[in-house]
């Protein structure tokens, strides 16, 4: 059987996806099963650049199937430092694990690795193109408060120009029927040109782009809220000037429908108020929690494993 590599979301099959966010729920609702199917497997994590819940998540869903885990958390602990390429890298550490997790800041890393590696890779995040696991936990999320993941009106606020949880998610939810979009951002940092021309105009997506969050409140069904990315920028003084030009609070939650879930993929800074964090639409730490159990899912899935509950595996 061909290795099969986690690059993007639509790495997946649509009906693949949905297998993945059921298989994510049984292990939520019932972890014991599962506890042993990675006896003996090994999952590297080779994160570029900095992450605490991203690559924790992965650690803590390998360890929870029972696995080990290795890796690196920083480009400056890696032989990267000395010069070696991505490719050199997924050759040599293929020979160590049976899955790879990796993060990079330069855009196409993963699937760099993925030509060389002899085992799965996971895009765990490549500069500002893709997120695909962080966008499978979006989706459990969506669908355990909503219900479902189409006729949905999502609102995304924010850095929508690096955010690649949001390139990544406004390509998942355009394959549902009767999803519309509301891009809410600076004009600076507006969803890019090749989101549209790849995702949105293909696929005929309704959308709109707007600078106000306000105006646009009442009539969301999710708001994803993302923090201006000062990592992205090349100049603090752009950073500087864009920080802080949206920030959601308890009284602008009012405006909102009581049932309207608010996502974000964190850290954040100051584009959530605390006092947004005792509301019951605030589903932030929801995605953090739903994050383990997505993870533990993609790992059996790439590594061909049965669920014990169903004799099945997850892709095809």
């Amino acid at each position: 059987m061909a290795v099969r590599h986690f690059i993007e979301p639509n790495s997946f099959s649509l009906d693949e996806q949905l297998a993945l966010l059921d298989l994510a729920d049984r292990m939520e609702a019932n972890p014991a099963p599962y506890a042993h199917l990675c006896d003996g497997r090994i999952l590297a994590t080779l994160f570029y650049e900095p992450s605490t819940r991203t690559r924790l998540s992965f650690e803590s869903a390998m360890l929870r199937l029972g696995g080990k885990t290795l890796g690196f958390a920083g480009a400056q602990l890696s032989s990267a430092s000395k010069g070696e390429t991505v490719a050199d890298t997924a050759r040599v550490v293929s020979n160590y694990a049976d899955v790879i997790a990796m993060r990079h800041p330069k855009e196409g890393a993963p699937l760099r690795a993925s030509m060389y590696a002899r085992v799965p890779i996971i895009n765990a995040g490549d500069g500002g193109h893709a997120h695909p696991s962080q966008t499978m936990i979006d989706l459990m999320t969506i669908r355990q408060r909503k219900g479902r993941l189409d006729h949905l009106t999502i609102g995304f606020c924010g850095d929508l120009k690096f955010g690649r949880t949001v390139h990544s998610l406004t390509a998942a939810l355009s394959q549902f029927e009767g999803n519309k979009f509301v891009f809410i951002s600076p004009e600076e940092l507006r969803i890019p040109q090749y989101v549209k021309d790849e995702t949105l105009t293909p696929l005929h997506q309704t959308y709109k782009e707007t600078t106000d969050l306000e105006a646009e409140l009442p009539a969301l069904d999710v708001l994803y809220m993302t923090r201006i990315q000062q990592e992205r920028f090349f100049n603090e003084e752009d950073y500087l000037r864009l920080k802080g030009c949206y920030s959601l609070n308890a009284k602008l939650l009012e405006l909102a429908p009581p049932d309207m879930p608010v996502l974000h993929p964190l850290p954040r800074i100051d584009e959530i108020k605390l006092d947004v964090d005792n509301d019951l639409r605030a589903a932030y730490f929801d995605q953090v929690h739903n994050g383990v159990y997505i993870r533990m899912a993609i790992i059996l899935a790439l590594l061909g494993i049965p669920d014990p509950l169903t004799g099945k595996t997850v892709l095809n």
